[in-house]
């Protein structure tokens, strides 16, 4: 099975090797037409502390580091 690859912007870098990241994504409503947006925080395994608030980062999903973390960095996303 592949695994889940999702792009984002950090909004959190404080805890030490992990940040949480923002992925939006857009869908149609099916009855109302009308375009939803919506967000959702991840936590994910950054080894290097290497990103920053804002920076725009892509995470796949991986074995469990934590209850909470099940994600870890790529890299950059252009």
């Amino acid at each position: 099975m592949p695994k889940k690859i999702l792009s984002g912007i950090v909004v959190s870098d404080k805890p030490n090797k992990t940040i949480t990241v923002v992925v939006e994504r857009k869908y149609q409503h099916p009855v109302l037409k009308k375009v939803i947006r919506k967000k959702k925080k991840y936590n994910a395994h950054d080894e290097k502390n290497k990103f920053k608030n804002g920076d725009k980062v892509s995470i796949r999903e991986c074995k469990p580091y934590s209850k909470s973390k099940k994600f870890e960095v790529i890299g950059d996303s252009k």
